[in-house]
């Protein structure tokens, strides 16, 4: 059993993973269209003949890439991303959502296990800590930049 890439047309690395799973052929045991690698999708299938004649007939896939993976060169794709990484305590951040859309705020605390970040607001009179999740915060200006 090995890991192939799978060269698509951009956007359609869905489309293509939905499609080769669909076949309902006994040598390919999954597909992988992760967000992170885009025109690529990864097929874990027992030999690359039966898969290459199966992708003749899907659209949006371009064809084999020669050679094969292992689970480690594609197990980082497997879990996914914290939204708190990539934040430091006193960034400067805009929230995207809720009811402080579009304040400004400094970031005070983050709480990686609850993927929460605790922000205090730039233009309130008092200074209030608000807890946030992760997704509903985009950086404006790092402090590690």
């Amino acid at each position: 059993m090995a890991i192939f890439a799978v060269k698509t047309t951009a956007s359609q690395e869905r489309t293509v993973a939905d499609m080769i799973m669909t076949r309902e052929e006994e040598t390919i045991h999954a597909a992988l269209a992760p967000d992170s690698l885009t025109s690529y999708v990864m097929v874990e299938a027992d030999e690359a003949a039966v898969f290459e004649r199966i992708l003749d007939e899907i659209p949006h896939a371009r064809g084999v890439v020669p050679g094969k993976s292992s689970i480690m060169e594609v197990e980082h794709f497997l879990s996914p991303k914290p939204d708190v990484e990539g934040i430091a305590e006193g960034d400067i951040v805009e929230l995207i959502a809720g009811p402080f859309k579009g304040e400004k705020a400094q970031v005070q605390r983050i709480d990686e296990s609850k993927d929460q970040v605790t922000v205090e607001l730039y233009e309130a009179t008092v200074p209030i800590p608000v807890t946030v999740r992760g997704d509903q915060i985009r950086v404006l200006d790092s402090e590690e930049r």
